[in-house]
């Protein structure tokens, strides 16, 4: 984007007189006589305000448009499972051995074939209501994970590892006093270790509590890479033992969460069910207590960075904006007034860093600040569920693009003052930055190679606007084209800065010995 007026000139502005503060205003009054550089900070914002209308509006009719249930942590959850459950009044425990853990996996809408998941639990939970997301603690075995006590959705504590069969049974314990609730396991039911503790703030006084089996879906490599497919698990159980506060009522069964939740399903030929025997039971379940994850596993959720895709266009803007803000001066021959007017080139380039990363984190900021409440709501209308974070990582998210967006502008600023060239510095930023992160997110690249370039270019400063968590208990595709980044947000955004910092120390001293 050129300009097309020139920039005042700032012949006897003695800036040495008044401070730095004097520089800083002179800059921004070039910046904001420049129609162009006006006109494209706006553009940036507008862009993507555009782009990420047109990601959310696509409708999915007929679906079931229903917020996900949100856990404790305020994050969005699968809660499905099948439940043979009592209340519990006050404290107490209960006490069970599974024996068995096997599982179905659908080859057809009405066929099953053998198969576990590995994250196929069955086990003992205490449960605040019914409700979906309400908060938990449980004691389970799993398909490939041993025993586990997890809790409140995101807590996952490791037990005794192997599978449980007839020979190698697991007893398993949870005692509730008060808010707290200690989980336990046995290999005999005589000698107990120590598992875990879980602090439920709130707990009901008469929770429910029992016996529960869920499986997610199990994955499988197809001809387009990785899917899922549903899968079903049941566990045998001896009769529980149940300890204190508990009224002798029957036994209830349920499915909790309707259907089977994000992450696991029934298929047609199975369903979930309790089956009494001489010595227990039998329960069948699917679903999946676990965070809701990105990837195949949440086909059809739609995350806050869908509704940020156009992230990459308003930062080009910003871009040209950065590149023309500081080459103009070269090309038209300017800065020998700029330095004549202020000795202390340094403070020059300070003075267009702040106002160019000022006016590009208001652009990403407020745009950011727009398409996330509305990209959310637009998405429900539209017949798709939004993937719940907490509110902080909302604000991350916000504030990041803002900052994702200034950073980069002042890279592009530093860049062309080292080359002098706006369409050169403008080809080197696009190609360095923008180019990786569209061809790791687009799929075109191994997983491998799109992790590699996210990690070592400074397309790695787009994992700030990262929004999905990487949680071992739940299985899903880590991979960029999911919402993943190979590094955690603030890693990825620090790679970035360190470019921009390495570009803008060496701008100026190349300003310092070589402009005149």
């Amino acid at each position: 984007m050129s300009a097309t007026v020139s920039p005042p000139v700032t012949a006897g502005v003695r800036p040495e007189r008044g401070g730095f503060g004097r520089v800083l205003h002179a800059e921004w009054t070039k910046f904001r006589t420049v129609r162009g550089w006006v006109l494209g900070t706006a553009g940036a914002l507008v862009v993507i305000c555009l782009v990420g209308l047109l990601a959310t509006a696509s409708s999915n009719d007929g679906a079931d448009a229903s917020e996900l249930p949100v856990g404790p942590g305020g994050q969005a959850v699968n809660d499905a499972f099948y439940f043979m459950h009592q209340p519990l009044k006050g404290d107490g425990s209960i006490t069970v051995s599974v024996s068995s853990l096997t599982g179905q996996v659908a080859t057809t809408p009405t066929e099953d074939k053998p198969g576990l998941a590995p994250w196929a639990k069955a086990g003992i939970i205490v449960k605040d209501s019914l409700e979906p997301g309400s908060p938990y603690a449980s004691m389970m075995v799993t398909g490939d994970h041993g025993v586990r006590m997890q809790y409140d959705f995101t807590h996952d504590t490791a037990g005794l590892p192997g599978p449980v069969s007839a020979d190698a049974p697991r007893w398993l314990r949870l005692e509730r006093s008060g808010d707290t609730v200690t989980g336990s396991q046995s290999t005999d039911g005589s000698r107990w270790t120590h598992v875990g503790t879980a602090r439920l703030p709130g707990l009901s006084e008469s929770p429910q509590v029992g016996l529960f089996v869920t499986s997610p879906s199990a994955t499988e490599e197809t001809g387009t890479g990785t899917g899922l497919t549903p899968a079903v698990a049941t566990g045998t159980f001896s009769a529980p033992i149940v300890r204190g506060g508990w009224n002798g009522d029957a036994w209830q069964d349920r499915q909790v969460g309707e259907g089977a939740g994000t992450n696991g399903s029934y298929s047609r030929s199975t369903k979930g069910e309790v089956v009494p025997s001489a010595t227990g039971y039998s329960i069948t379940g699917a679903g999946d207590i676990a965070p809701v994850a990105g990837g195949p596993a949440a086909s059809g959720v739609r995350v806050i960075s869908n509704f940020l895709v156009g992230a990459f266009a308003g930062l080009i803007m910003m871009v040209v904006v950065a590149a023309g803000y500081v080459t103009v001066e070269y090309r038209r021959g300017l800065t020998g007034v700029t330095f004549a007017a202020v000795p202390r080139r340094g403070h020059v380039l300070v003075a267009k860093a702040l106002v160019v990363g000022c006016a590009a984190f208001l652009a990403g900021g407020i745009a950011a600040a727009v398409m996330v409440p509305f990209g959310g709501a637009r998405s429900l209308a539209n017949g798709f569920p939004v993937l719940t974070v907490p509110v902080s990582t909302e604000l991350r998210v916000v504030a990041g693009t803002g900052l994702l967006l200034a950073v980069a502008s002042v890279f592009a600023l530093s860049v062309g003052a080292i080359l002098r060239r706006s369409a050169v510095t403008i080809t080197v930023v696009v190609v360095g930055m923008v180019l990786p992160y569209l061809l790791a997110t687009a799929s075109v690249l191994p997983p491998a190679a799109s992790d590699w370039l996210l990690k070592v270019t400074p397309a790695a400063g787009f994992a700030i606007q990262q929004s999905v968590t990487r949680y071992d208990q739940v299985v899903t595709v880590h991979s960029p084209a999911h919402g993943y980044f190979p590094l955690s947000p603030w890693e990825g955004f620090a790679v970035l800065c360190a470019y921009a910092a390495v570009a803008f120390g060496a701008a100026v001293i190349l300003i310092r010995r070589r402009d005149a």
